[in-house]
């Protein structure tokens, strides 16, 4: 229940959010005129015969470039200094790939911090900078629509078939991708690739935001990645900190760049020196009042989305951007820095999702800028794992809260299906590094393969997949990987063998979810009514739809209980004959799983759970099941339109049947013959494919 108290603090926290949104808005104008975006030539960048070298560095009193161009030189090249702290230098000869570094006040050796790579030099044990050219012969891509999008979390280091301990690699990663294209995932999100200290990172201690981890390999390959990802129709996108940085690696990268700080144990000009600076994860929170630096975050999230061509960002901890904590002070400047990075994006990239991982069920994330909201398309919606998780892990069935699943289902930011993404795995659920585990382990610490594990952590992807949201899953969720992911341990790809059928089962569902055979158009869209909810025998249902009617109303109904039903009767919100499209009890998908007959049913006249219509279903232990209405002309079920359907169709269409049993599938809207509409459904399909 909603309290008035509720009420009143968030209609202050939206006061609040516009107060400050005007103090930002001044703000982020007077901070970022000091560093115009559109600066030209802001680190190493090549030209025709030579590469001009600029960087900011305001209380240098010299600048320098030294690099194998110039036999690390520490005076030959040396930088002018420009307005505003910033210096530079145009250098013939410097080219592709050579290294380099500056040299500020004659001794100080610093690695660029709009760096395109870094290479380690073990000589001296730092790194230097490399001379990039980010020119590609990209292959065209469109992302998939938002409402469309299925997203498969990745982390290029583990995601490899290799023994235990051996780093994965961008090339290893392209020879798994056919793996994600068969499940018919349009999305990957990779986790964070700012190179890191040592080779082994979940990638959340970024040293250098614009090169990507060396151990995974060069930017070259990782171009080379995502080109092969778009030439499977896979959008790309990343994960990016920017709440904190390092705080391992700074030593030789942003720490007391120029030699100032105001403070022995402060950062410098890249990092707030007051009490802003502390964050969970070390005192090195980027100074978002800076223009500079507000620049170097900005720039680099169009460098990934321009450049390296990916199609999304993924921003994490943006709480720890806006505020310093959960109850602390919040940062004004870092709420406008987000909504300045969110308005150029939609400007210049509209088709490129923007997600932010904010964590507290806060709607003015996903609010237009223009309404005082931080302006990103979606955000991370941990409220409904918290919800779903526990109602799959409990050993108890009469513990299992079918009212925290159905909020968990039907919670929206601001009205909007893809404002939120849903999962009940991630990264941040399933590592180590937060004593945690997989789902299936969780339900049966050390049989993650048990009846139990198989069939209630499935029961939980069903969810995923049939609520309204941008549904998720983490790398090997599709092949009930085990025990709790870290990032020294690659996946275990005999599973992807041993468990076959449940990658068939997460095939399946993905294929529903983004109606790739027109009977579940519903699942497009945001409209949901949870129509039934039994605590008692823990079974829940749930309509989804777009406009209504034949492959577009979806029915879905799962049983939180370790008890089957025949005929347990429902509501329904039209009549008709409705077609079980998915059974997760079905033996095809493990041999374990009760085959318990969902049978396609009848919905006939008579008010039930809100609804004008019933009907009874079959529903398998801890199982979910999906219903729609109409056929499809992939008569023979095989995931095309081919000479086998058309055998089909015309026979049917010969025999001219006159009601929807003895059509055998062919009168795909349900009118009662194979008609002028269904030749036309089936014709267009089969020039489609």
């Amino acid at each position: 229940m909603i309290t008035a108290s509720k009420r009143a603090k968030s209609t202050l926290r939206g006061l609040r959010s516009v107060l400050l949104l005007s103090a930002a808005l001044l703000c982020d104008s007077l901070l970022s005129a000091a560093v115009p975006s559109t600066r030209p030539g802001l680190g190493a960048t090549p030209y025709a015969g030579g590469t001009t070298f600029r960087v900011w560095a305001p209380h240098a009193s010299t600048v320098s470039v030294a690099g194998t161009f110039n036999s690390w030189s520490t005076t030959s090249r040396p930088l002018a200094a420009e307005p505003g702290g910033w210096w530079s230098v145009d250098v013939p000869g410097a080219a592709v790939p050579h290294a380099y570094k500056y040299v500020i006040n004659g001794s100080l050796w610093k690695v660029d911090p709009r760096a395109k790579d870094v290479v380690w030099n073990a000589g001296n044990s730092t790194y230097n900078g490399i001379i990039v050219n980010t020119a590609y012969p990209w292959t065209p891509f469109e992302p998939p629509a938002w409402n469309d999008m299925v997203i498969y979390e990745m982390h290029i280091g583990t995601y490899n078939d290799a023994p235990g301990g051996t780093v994965g690699t961008w090339s290893s990663a392209i020879a798994m991708l056919d793996h994600i294209q068969s499940l018919g995932v349009n999305a990957v999100e990779l986790m964070p690739i700012g190179e890191f200290a040592g080779d082994y990172s979940m990638g959340y201690n970024p040293a250098h935001l614009f090169a990507p981890e060396s151990a995974y390999g060069s930017p070259a390959q990782m171009k080379a990645f995502i080109d092969q990802c778009h030439q499977r129709r896979i959008a790309v996108l990343l994960d990016v900190v920017y709440n904190h940085l390092g705080p391992s690696d700074l030593g030789h990268s942003l720490w007391k760049f120029d030699g100032y700080s105001a403070y022995d144990y402060t950062g410098g000009i890249y990092f707030y020196e007051d009490d802003n600076r502390f964050t969970p994860w070390g005192d090195t929170r980027p100074n978002f009042s800076s223009g500079p630096v507000r620049s170097l975050i900005r720039d680099n999230v169009m460098y990934w989305l321009t450049d390296l061509n990916m199609d999304g960002i993924r921003m994490d901890g943006t709480a720890y951007i806006r505020e310093r904590g959960i109850g602390e002070p919040e940062i004004p400047e870092g709420w406008s820095l987000m909504q300045w990075i969110n308005n150029d994006v939609d400007a210049a990239l509209p088709q490129k999702i923007m997600i932010a991982e904010d964590m507290r069920d806060n709607e003015w994330i996903t609010k237009t800028t223009g309404a005082g909201g931080a302006g990103f398309d979606s955000q991370w919606d941990a409220g409904f794992h918290h919800k779903v998780v526990p109602a799959l892990t409990t050993s108890d069935d009469n513990s299992r809260n079918m009212w925290d699943v159905r909020d968990a289902i039907v919670h929206l930011y601001n009205g909007w299906d893809t404002q939120r993404v849903i999962y009940t795995e991630s990264h941040d659920e399933v590592g180590s590094s937060s004593d945690k585990s997989r789902v299936p382990e969780q339900i049966w610490p050390g049989n993650a393969d048990s009846y139990y594990s198989k069939k209630r952590s499935t029961l939980g992807a069903g969810l995923v997949f049939t609520s309204p949201g941008i549904p998720m899953l983490f790398m090997g969720q599709e092949f009930l990987e085990d025990g709790a992911w870290q990032d020294t341990d690659p996946l275990d790809w005999s599973k992807n063998t041993t468990f076959a059928g449940i990658k068939m089962l997460y095939q399946h569902l993905i294929g529903l979810r983004r109606n790739l055979s027109g009977n579940t158009r519903g699942l497009l869209a945001k409209n949901t009514n949870v129509f039934h909810v039994n605590n008692t025998g823990k079974v829940i249902a749930f309509h989804r739809w777009w406009n209504g009617g034949p492959g577009d109303d979806v029915v879905v109904v799962a049983n939180f209980k370790n008890q089957g039903f025949t005929n347990y009767n429902i509501g329904m919100p039209r009549p008709g004959r409705w077609r079980v499209r998915f059974n997760s009890d079905w033996n095809g998908y493990d041999a374990e799983f009760g085959n318990w007959n969902s049978y396609d049913t009848l919905a006939s006249a008579g008010a039930k759970d809100g609804l004008s219509f019933n009907a009874n279903v079959g529903i398998g232990p801890y199982s979910l099941i999906i219903l729609s209405q109409g056929t499809s002309p992939d008569l023979n079920d095989n995931g095309g339109v081919d000479l086998e359907d058309f055998a089909r169709f015309a026979e049917q269409w010969l025999r001219a049947c006159d009601n929807w049993d003895s059509c055998g599938g062919a009168d795909f809207d349900m009118s009662g013959s194979v008609d002028l509409t269904d030749l036309y459904r089936f014709v267009s399909e089969w020039l489609a494919n």
